[in-house]
């Protein structure tokens, strides 16, 4: 396989805060536009993974190239190519939705009407020019989505996607952060039936270490369960 078709590569990646580990020797491989599904209990260095992959935190230990670049050198040519959810919805507070994704849309280089074309794939045209303070949680995390997708990136990183939001708005958004969004997508999840679907590589992290790293049709509930004991 050529490095060019790898979309993520570790070699005992690591990170710590302090003196505590937050991620231990992590080595992967991810081609570009597959899915990997991330599984184990809060604590166990699935957001620091995927902030890693953003350029959002510094490695601490071995290698890690997303995209073809070496990170954290090369982060400035890779940014631009990635959409990171986290658990924050990087969005100003005070400002509508549609100034917030207007903002982004700027800073992408992407054309004002994506800006509409997202909100209204999001479901959220009609609430768009409220400020973002007043709107519930599953409608922030939806707009929160639109930002991520919005410069239809190389690279999706989603930590829990579908929280806050109930069946009907999970079907909405699942073309935009889904399989079929055609993007390379690595995704954190701690339900083993969804995180699975779609999936074509799991692993599973536990007190910052990897427990298991293999295809997700070869992975089993009761493996994802043992992660959480």
């Amino acid at each position: 396989m050529a490095d060019t078709d790898l979309a993520i590569e570790l070699r005992g990646a690591g990170r710590r805060y302090g003196e505590r580990a937050a991620l231990r020797d992590v080595t992967l491989e991810l081609e570009a536009g597959r899915t990997l599904v991330v599984f184990g209990p809060n604590g166990a260095g699935k957001t620091t993974l995927l902030r890693m992959l953003a350029t959002l935190l510094r490695p601490h230990a071995g290698e890690v190239r997303v995209l073809g670049r070496p990170l954290p050198d090369d982060g400035y040519a890779v940014r631009g190519r990635i959409g990171f959810l986290g658990h924050e919805a990087m969005l100003y507070r005070e400002l509508s939705g549609r100034e917030n994704l207007r903002f982004y849309a700027r800073l992408y280089g992407v054309a004002p009407a994506r800006v509409e074309e997202v909100l209204a794939a999001v479901g959220m045209s009609a609430r768009a020019d409220d400020p973002v303070a007043e709107l519930s949680r599953g409608m922030v995390q939806r707009l929160a989505i639109a930002r991520a997708v919005l410069h239809e990136p190389a690279l999706l990183l989603l930590d829990e996607p579908l929280a806050n939001l109930d069946p009907a708005a999970a079907a909405q958004v699942a073309p935009l952060i889904g399989a079929g969004s055609h993007a390379t997508r690595v995704v954190t999840s701690h339900d083993p039936a969804g995180g699975l679907r779609g999936a074509d590589l799991a692993l599973g992290l536990k007190a910052a270490r990897v427990t298991f790293l293999a295809p997700a049709g070869e992975i089993r509930a009761a493996q994802i369960a043992e992660l959480y004991s």
